[in-house]
């Protein structure tokens, strides 16, 4: 997953893959590691994706995203400046 632009304000696109047919969680934490947003939960078709977050109400600073899938975790850094 790559998110863009990065910093953002207030609404991020994320792009990411998914390699193969599979149960995926795409969600955004904050540095306390708490979740702030889940933006996908559930089984996906192999492709290539795009989302948008909108952080709207969230607070400046900096952010995680994080892709699970079955067989790999990715965590990307993304900056919310107001």
């Amino acid at each position: 997953g790559k998110p863009y632009p990065n910093p953002f304000n207030p609404v991020a696109t994320i792009t990411y893959a998914v390699p193969l047919d599979c149960q995926i969680e795409l969600s955004i934490y904050n540095l306390r590691g708490r979740l702030v947003k889940e933006l996908i939960s559930g089984y996906m078709e192999a492709g290539y994706y795009e989302i948008q977050w909108n952080a709207g109400t969230a607070a400046s600073g900096i952010y995680f995203l994080r892709l699970k899938a079955p067989e790999k975790a990715i965590t990307r850094k993304i900056i919310l400046m107001k």
